[in-house]
């Protein structure tokens, strides 16, 4: 059953959420699962993204239903001044402002920082952009494949001997959503502090090249250089699954004591001693034969004797799920994360819960994704229009 009032550290927050797509709406959806109210502004054609992907009716697709539960929807024309007029009207009763619009088209709306301030000027203003405001490619269109090619994501596998490819999940976009929802929640302190509102830009391409280079820039840390970009371990051939006699297991040994186990289990006890392997640093630099010794001996058992063996001499392994065997997972289960929860109009969908638990109150699912417009004439009448303004605002006049 679904909360009726908001719970969680946010609950109180008002949030008007000018996004699309995925990166802006992946932000205001942490922010909603963790108790803020969340006004989605849509144009008359609504976002883009409730056509995206599978769908029981129109302009409801899973995808969309994905990254908009707990959010309201207010249609409003913003080619039209009176309906500027209501967004900035609504903007005066809320606490931040999302959008993930290009800076000089937010200008040209309107919807610049200053503009907006002058209104409210304690407000948070959270952008979600492709490229930082100060940079040549800052009118540049992003999209996460764009973004994954530029920031050495998409060129990670040639430094294995493949060619580029992308990371099969739209990490950038969902990643810069993360980033967005955490810096909102940092300029939330600020003004729970200060009283002072804040104006935030969140890059997808200098975010995606931080989140990079965390483990990527190897040697390039120094300068001059000393050695070569990267993290050796990932780029080894062997670096994948290993292959048991009925499916694929993931191992993670670090310590030497671990690595002891590992030979004694697949039967190499002389490799204990193997001046090659016998040492983190050692471990590293002959990575390749390491991994491939482990992958040559581990198709005589099923990947559960496997887990069974490794889990006793404590190193880290785990089986290769499928997307479909999430959901019989023995963890998720016993946490309750899956959850089938009834649409007004799309009948029972199965919801992923919320990962993060607050001992003084986690937020919560209290809707599952707004139908186009169902909130706006609620929304518009709290601030004062009446009907008439309401469908010209709207763009739906009769």
């Amino acid at each position: 059953m679904m909360p009726k009032h908001a719970i969680g550290p946010l609950a109180g927050v008002r949030v008007i959420d000018i996004t699309t797509m995925i990166l802006g709406p992946v932000a205001t959806m942490l922010l909603a699962d963790m108790g803020a109210e969340v006004i989605h502004i849509e144009s008359p054609d609504g976002d883009p993204f409730r056509d995206v992907g599978d769908a029981r009716s129109p302009r409801m697709s899973a995808a969309f239903l994905a990254v908009n539960r707990n959010k309201s929807s207010v249609v409003i024309d913003l080619k039209k001044p009176e309906g500027m007029g209501a967004l900035l009207k609504l903007i005066e009763t809320a606490d931040v402002l999302v959008h993930n619009m290009r800076q000089a088209a937010a200008d040209r709306l309107g919807l610049g920082y200053e503009a907006v301030a002058e209104r409210k000027p304690d407000i948070i203003y959270a952008a979600g952009v492709g490229f930082g405001t100060e940079g040549p490619y800052c009118s540049k269109p992003a999209y996460d494949d764009i973004i994954q090619g530029l920031s050495g994501v998409a060129g990670l596998s040639s430094m294995s001997g493949d060619e580029p490819s992308y990371f099969p999940t739209v990490i950038a976009d969902k990643l810069s959503g993360y980033a967005l929802a955490s810096a909102v929640a940092m300029a939330l302190y600020r003004k729970a502090t200060t009283g002072k509102g804040d104006k935030i830009e969140v890059p997808m391409f200098e975010t995606m090249v931080h989140f990079n280079l965390l483990d990527h820039l190897g040697g390039g840390l120094f300068a001059p250089q000393t050695q070569r970009y990267g993290y050796t371990r990932m780029f080894s051939p062997y670096h994948r699954p290993v292959k048991t006699s009925d499916g694929y297991i993931c191992i993670v040994a670090n310590t030497d004591k671990q690595w002891r186990a590992i030979f004694r289990l697949i039967g190499r006890q002389e490799l204990i001693d193997d001046g090659r392997f016998c040492t983190l640093k050692s471990r590293i630099e002959n990575v390749v034969a390491l991994y491939r010794i482990v992958h040559e001996a581990m198709g005589n058992r099923t990947t559960n004797e496997w887990i069974g063996l490794l889990d006793a001499e404590g190193v880290p392994c785990g089986h290769v799920s499928g997307l479909a065997q999430l959901e019989e997972d023995p963890h998720l289960q016993a946490i309750g994360f899956f959850s089938t929860m009834v649409h007004p109009t799309e009948g029972s969908l199965r919801v992923p819960g919320i990962p993060w638990k607050f001992a003084s109150g986690t937020g919560g699912i209290r809707s599952l994704g707004p139908r186009l417009g169902e909130d706006t004439a609620d929304v518009l009448r709290e601030i004062g229009y009446c009907d008439g303004e309401i469908a010209s605002i709207s763009g739906r006049m009769p």
